[in-house]
C-alpha cells in the first residue's frame, strides 16, 4: 500500500537543504534520519508545504525562491542596538549570533553584523533570507 504524506504526518526521513549553487547546509542523507511532526511548526511552513503529498520512498527536490522559502531579505529587521545595552561580558564581534529577548519576552537570534563605536548592527533575518534553496527529502516512513 502507497503511503502517502498527510499535512499532520509523524514523519521520518532524510533531507538535505542546500543553496541554489549546491553548497550544502544541512543534510541528514550520511547519518541518522530525522523524525518530525507536520503541522507543529518543526520546519518551515513552506518546506511543510513542499512535503504534503509526497510519497513514502520516493527521493523529492524542491527548488525554491527566497519567497517560499525563508523569506526575502527585509532592511526593517536590520537594527542598530547601543553597546551599552549589551549584558557585561557578552561577545559583541561581527559575525556572532546572540540571542535578543523582546518586550513580550519572545526570544530571537540575532547576527552582528558589524560592530561600530557606540553600536553594533544586528541582522534579525533568517540567515537564509534573500537566498534560494533546494531542498531534497526522502520519506522513509510515516509514523
Amino acid at each position: 500500500m502507497t503511503q502517502i504524506v498527510q499535512p499532520d504526518s509523524l514523519l521520518t526521513l532524510h533531507y538535505r537543504i542546500s543553496l541554489e549553487n549546491g553548497q550544502p547546509l544541512i543534510s541528514t542523507f550520511e547519518s541518522t534520519p530525522a523524525t518530525m511532526q507536520l503541522g507543529r511548526g518543526d520546519i518551515a511552513p513552506t518546506l511543510e508545504r513542499c512535503l504534503a503529498g509526497v510519497t513514502v520512498g520516493e527521493l523529492h527536490t524542491f527548488l525554491l525562491e527566497p519567497e517560499n522559502a525563508f523569506g526575502t531579505h527585509r532592511e526593517d529587521l536590520v537594527e542598530k542596538v547601543r553597546l551599552e545595552d549589551f549584558p557585561d561580558g557578552a561577545e559583541v564581534e561581527p559575525m556572532v549570533i546572540m540571542e535578543f529577548t523582546a518586550p513580550d519576552g519572545t526570544r530571537y537570534p540575532g547576527l552582528i553584523r558589524e560592530v561600530l563605536d557606540t553600536h553594533a548592527v544586528i541582522d534579525f533575518n533568517h540567515p537564509l533570507a534573500g537566498k534560494s534553496i533546494r531542498f531534497e527529502v526522502e520519506v522513509i516512513g510515516i509514523n
